[in-house]
């Protein structure tokens, strides 16, 4: 799944939010926040360890929250020090700090050809990343709120991982990993957006806090998958019923707080420090290709853990879940494959 008109030099795009893990519930639950100091940190040990395997360019979102500034200059220390490092490139685009940035940063990858993007961000972030470019493999790293998509782990074996795709060493075969996404469709696509984990209907139509953690206003949860460790309101359904990254179909939930709808109450960690009682009516199986119609009348669909789409009385809300709908690196795969196949292994010979 290489990017059309692909870079010579192996050339691999960085997209960190500035801002991610800085919502309301952060704030009420007593969370902490990811440091510009530390996110720059990360990139630079991505980038290290994708240079390591090859990688010759990196190509990066500007921003206006200090990552750039003090990226630039940690590089031209390592450089005086004459430690290798890819060549940095700066997108030429003039940054917002809204998601319109990642949406433009992306954009320009895939033009430029990248062959992978690594997002540092929550799920919105890489909700964002693949509704411009799902035909570009992507790497997460955790660095959100909500962090059901993006894997918690070391960004040095991330960037390893997609070096040795991005350099060649490993294929699409691979490295690759397919996964699922929720089309949500409003009158037969006359608004359309994706969810990477969940879908969640709300009675409260109020977008000013787009983050959602009232479970009371929720009628309804579309889950691609739901992993019992998760926090977010995907742990709804990890917590009900588990359904794998890489298992067919998904899961709908009705929720209801009316003792005589509801079937019984589930405690759930909705967001960081946020342990909740949920009620649950109904939950189904949700086979891939089929259409889920959204019973409320009017309300708002949450992506990913924030208000994106509202909908008023005589609007159909439909919800699909699709497989196979974009690629990401597989990390824990492409180091197995590597370390089997000697891709480590540096030669040498005897005097």
């Amino acid at each position: 799944m290489s990017a059309p008109g692909a870079t010579p030099a192996p050339c691999i795009g960085i997209i960190a939010n500035p801002v991610s893990a800085r919502d309301i519930r952060r704030i009420i639950a007593n969370a902490g926040n990811l440091q510009i100091t530390d996110r720059v940190s990360i990139v630079m040990r991505v980038m290290s360890a994708a240079g390591a395997m090859g990688v010759k360019k990196v190509l990066m979102m500007p921003d206006n929250g200090g990552i750039r500034a003090m990226l630039t200059r940690n590089l031209k220390r390592e450089h005086e020090m004459h430690h290798a490092f890819p060549e940095l490139e700066f997108l030429d685009m003039e940054p917002t700090t809204t998601v319109n940035d990642t949406f433009t940063a992306a954009r320009l990858m895939r033009a430029a050809g990248v062959r992978a993007i690594v997002v540092l961000g929550g799920d919105g972030t890489h909700r964002a990343v693949v509704r411009e470019c799902a035909d570009i493999p992507i790497a997460g790293l955790s660095t959100g709120t909500n962090n059901a998509f993006p894997e918690m782990r070391e960004s040095t074996i991330t960037g390893i991982a997609v070096g040795l795709y991005a350099s060649g060493q490993l294929s699409d075969a691979q490295a690759l990993m397919p996964n699922k996404l929720l089309e949500v469709s409003i009158n037969e696509g006359e608004r359309r957006d994706i969810a990477l984990v969940d879908a969640v209907i709300s009675t409260d139509r109020f977008i000013g806090a787009r983050a959602v953690w009232k479970t009371e206003s929720l009628t309804a949860a579309y889950l691609t998958f739901a992993e019992p460790q998760a926090i977010g309101l995907s742990a709804i359904g990890g917590l009900l019923q588990p359904v794998g990254r890489r298992d067919p179909g998904g899961l709908a939930i009705q929720l209801s707080e009316d003792p005589a709808t509801r079937k019984l109450q589930l405690l759930a960690p909705i967001a960081p420090g946020m342990v909740r009682p949920v009620g649950i009516a109904h939950w189904e199986t949700m086979p891939a290709g089929q259409p889920f119609t959204v019973a409320l009348d009017a309300g708002v669909v949450a992506l990913d853990g924030e208000r994106e789409l509202t909908f008023d009385t005589g609007d159909r809300v439909q919800i699909t879940l699709r497989e196979n709908a974009f690629p990401t690196v597989d990390v824990a795969r492409c180091m197995q494959l590597a370390a089997s196949e000697g891709l480590f292994r540096l030669m040498t010979h005897p005097a």
